[in-house]
């Protein structure tokens, strides 16, 4: 028992380090020569990991081998517009200029309930709200409404508004984030400084960020 335990650890470091340097894609996203290399990688893991009489290689070998063709079909993907849309397909358009197709409907085997169960998760209610909606490569669908339900934006009202930036976090859990200090270009002493003005110290903080407009926002440990 105490081998499969420590067999399990090894596949487990070995399959997190594979489908990390396949990228940062969230599963939802993932083209289908993505997601079949990582149904493979889950299946070839499970094998030694429950047959101690397997050796580890038998997994970690072809785990790896499934590695190098994912690399090299993202490199393809890279170079040939034509291989792209032989390995991930085409997006294809379901509204246009809100008229539902019918026939990319059928094509891609999508309902019209599907199809509005996917605009809703876009926060639009009404299919007739829709200028545009376009199935991607990955599965998920885009949506652009029509103009008159679009949300407004300041540039709507020529205003411009004031630079924003990233908000940086300076402490988390109690623990001084020194790289994000040095990149606002602010140091610890002046951090102290603005922390005790909620009447703690950094390392009793839960959280404590920085914004671009230069706002602080602290939140105390619990004890």
């Amino acid at each position: 028992m105490l081998i499969n335990f420590f067999r399990s650890i090894i596949l487990y470091i070995i399959v997190l380090i594979v489908m990390r340097l396949m990228g940062k894609r969230e599963i939802g996203q993932l083209q289908p020569f993505e997601l079949a290399i990582a149904i493979m990688i889950a299946d070839l893991a499970s094998i030694p990991m429950s047959d101690t009489g397997i050796p580890l290689s038998n997994g970690i070998v072809p785990i790896l081998g499934l590695l190098v063709m994912h690399l090299l079909i993202s490199l393809i993907n890279l170079k040939s517009i034509r291989a792209r849309e032989i390995i991930c397909g085409k997006p294809r358009i379901l509204i246009y200029r809100g008229k539902i197709q019918k026939d990319a409907l059928i094509k891609e085997r999508f309902t019209i309930n599907e199809l509005e169960e996917r605009i809703r998760s876009q926060n639009i209610s009404s299919l007739g709200d829709v200028e545009y909606a376009i199935l991607e490569t990955s599965g998920q669908i885009s949506v652009i409404p029509k103009p008159n339900k679009r949300n407004t934006t300041p540039e709507d009202f020529n205003i411009m508004p004031d630079y924003e930036g990233i908000p940086y976090d300076l402490v988390i859990d109690g623990r001084i984030m020194s790289e994000n200090l040095k990149k606002i270009g602010k140091n610890y002493v002046w951090l102290k400084k603005q922390v005790n003005k909620f009447n703690y110290n950094p390392e009793d903080a839960l959280i404590v960020t920085y914004d671009g407009k230069g706002h602080i926002f602290c939140q105390k440990k619990e004890k």
